[in-house]
């Protein structure tokens, strides 16, 4: 890319739980909820099968061991680095795992040092949460801003898997300050769109709501668990669910998903 854009969204696989159609899927939907330029970037070890849009890097070697890579999601810090491949501005993080119901110009336009989802227990439907806990699924950060939470992690990589349970924690004991989005922009498909217990198990889950941007797919299930349509049940017990969502299934073939559901 020959001139510099200040509006990145970034993403980021390692490992055979997320394939390179992840990224593809990802990267579509953002296409169709954002206007104007902008770059997206997935940090990966292996860039096969991913479109050629797609920028690609390596993910920073900081010293992640297997550990870091299995507990959590510690390589995320890396895009704290001062310098990142250069890239210079606004950044947006999502996770694979997400699913892009509506705009993400609102992301850009929301002015803060640190962005993030609202998580913890109190993560459930209803506003406001009044105990928010950071969740880095979603978050948005100026390039170059934030190299001292990284400086905290590599004065002690292996300590800090001591002292919290995952990146997101960590990132929320250092960092200076940081705001959340507005409740009903990020929603989890378990605790918002997922019928309750018993329910469940006769209910399919509820469509997105007015007001939802982004639709997080944390844990388990997986967005391609509950877009198959081979696949009779997709939760764990004591939850329940069966056959696939249609809205996610959609959402999926429309966005490119080559491979089969």
């Amino acid at each position: 890319m020959t001139n510099p854009v200040d509006r990145t969204v970034l993403c980021m696989k390692w490992g055979p739980l997320y394939p390179g159609s992840y990224v593809n899927v990802l990267h579509s939907a953002v296409s169709k909820h954002l206007e104007g330029p902008f770059r997206f970037v997935c940090l990966t070890p292996d860039a096969e099968g991913l479109d050629p849009d797609i920028e690609v890097y390596p993910i920073p070697d900081l010293g992640f061991t297997p550990r870091h890579f299995a507990h959590g999601a510690w390589p995320k810090l890396s895009v704290f680095q001062r310098d990142l491949y250069g890239l210079q501005g606004r950044a947006l993080f999502i996770d694979l795992d997400s699913v892009i119901v509506d705009s993400l110009e609102p992301f850009f336009a929301m002015e803060g040092d640190f962005i993030s989802i609202a998580g913890g227990p109190n993560w459930q439907p209803g506003n406001p949460n009044p105990e928010p806990r950071l969740a880095s699924g979603v978050f948005a950060f100026t390039l170059g801003s934030l190299d001292y939470i990284l400086d905290a992690f590599l004065a002690d990589p292996m300590g800090a898997l001591a002292v919290v349970e995952n990146e997101q924690q960590f990132i929320e004991k250092h960092i200076h300050g940081w705001k959340t989005w507005p409740a009903d922009w990020v929603i989890s498909f378990k605790r918002h769109l997922r019928q309750p217990p018993l329910l469940d198990r006769f209910l399919p889950p509820r469509r997105p709501p007015e007001g939802a941007r982004i639709v997080a797919f944390h844990g388990d299930p997986r967005p391609i668990d509950v877009a198959r349509a081979g696949r009779d049940r997709w939760a764990s017990f004591p939850r329940y669910g069966r056959g696939p969502v249609s809205w996610v299934r959609d959402y999926w073939l429309e966005n490119g998903y080559t491979d089969p559901l």
